[in-house]
């Protein structure tokens, strides 16, 4: 207990907002990441494919219909040297065709291992199911598997997942739509009304009075003039613009599973007086056999024995002073000693009793 509330001393003392770039507080609308998926056939393998899938099959066999090879009827090229499998990557904003991505591989059958193997050229596909990019190529994979003739296996990390670095080529742009679009939009990571009138105003006062306007607690409309250039210009001098933040809500994040708990710089506690204690009981069961006397006509049985004990640990009240800070509350937790599921209860005993102002969040 005293090293979790250790780390509470010397990861959340209190500091006040930092001033932030306003290009690490979100992003300009469009200007967004884009997933790409597709569905392919990895070869090569030794013996650690799929070996009945259907999917593995028709894709083995369209595979070899592209360059002229028809199967004979009945053929199953789909042996344990090949799996069926599904790619993915994200293209980002601004890529132009010819560059690079990386791609991820995950068998979606029963390959073991994806080690050793080659991605056969696909396509991959954009959430309009127009084709972006081209993928191929040989798989790095980190895992390892390995299996014995008496059924044992031994197996390291993930061996049905591997990677190719940049082995995807983009065919296609994305339209992100900021050069025709009659405003710009700066969204928030996160949403803080504080924050986008910041940032509304240090666009005004640094760039022209009036161009910036705070919509919402995320977006900031910005008035964009015509011309691709004009506006890459503004967008990258406003991305550099320093802002302070407004500080975070009170919250306490409370991990029921793990027991952690965070409580951030925020939180504050009123006036209040805690009384915490421990109650244990607990139950001995101690049968005893009883013999009958001997030549009698008795039969040995088994007496029930029970002993009840009960511990009560009392703990003295402890008070909060008035608007304690965090780094008072991690003394006063230090002193009483107690355990994350105890700390949880007086958690929420000061939220119901009001003297908690912040957001419990358990999960």
């Amino acid at each position: 207990m005293m090293l979790l509330t250790g780390i509470f001393a010397g990861m959340l003392a209190v500091q006040p907002a930092q001033a932030e770039r306003i290009k690490d507080l979100g992003h300009f609308a469009g200007l967004r990441t884009n997933q790409l998926v597709g569905y392919g056939i990895v070869v090569g393998l030794s013996g650690t494919g799929d070996d009945s899938l259907e999917y593995a099959t028709l894709g083995v066999k369209g595979m070899t219909s592209r360059f002229g090879l028809a199967l004979p009827p009945g053929v199953n090229p789909a042996t344990k040297n090949a799996a069926a499998v599904m790619v993915t990557a994200e293209m980002p904003a601004f890529a132009k065709p010819g560059q690079r991505l990386d791609v991820t591989v995950s068998a979606i059958g029963k390959a073991k291992s994806l080690r050793g193997g080659t991605l056969i050229l696909m396509p991959l596909y954009g959430a309009d199911q127009q084709i972006y990019a081209m993928a191929q190529g040989n798989l790095a994979v980190g895992g390892l598997g390995i299996s014995a003739a008496d059924g044992s296996r031994l197996t390291v990390n993930i061996p049905s997942v591997g990677r190719i670095s940049s082995g995807a080529t983009i065919e296609r742009t994305v339209a992100t739509g900021f050069e025709s679009e009659p405003f710009l939009s700066f969204n928030l990571t996160d949403a803080d009304l504080t924050t986008s009138l910041r940032v509304a105003d240090a666009i005004n006062e640094s760039i022209g009075s009036g161009l910036a306007i705070a919509i919402d607690a995320v977006t900031v409309r910005i008035a964009a003039p015509p011309g691709t250039q004009e506006r890459v210009m503004l967008m990258g001098r406003i991305e550099n613009l320093i802002v302070k933040p407004a500080e975070a809500r009170a919250r306490i994040i409370v991990n029921a599973r793990t027991g952690t708990v965070v409580i951030n710089g925020s939180v504050r506690l009123g006036p209040a007086a805690v009384s915490h204690g421990k109650l244990t009981v607990r139950v001995e069961e101690n049968p005893m056999v009883v013999q009958p006397a001997p030549f009698s006509r008795g039969r040995t049985a088994v007496e029930p024995n029970s002993d009840i004990s009960v511990e009560d640990e009392g703990a003295p009240a402890f008070e909060i002073g008035r608007r304690a800070s965090l780094s008072e509350i991690v003394e006063t937790i230090n002193s009483i000693g107690v355990s994350p599921s105890d700390l949880t209860a007086i958690l929420e005993g000061l939220k119901q009793a009001g003297a908690l102002k912040a957001e419990l969040i358990i999960i």
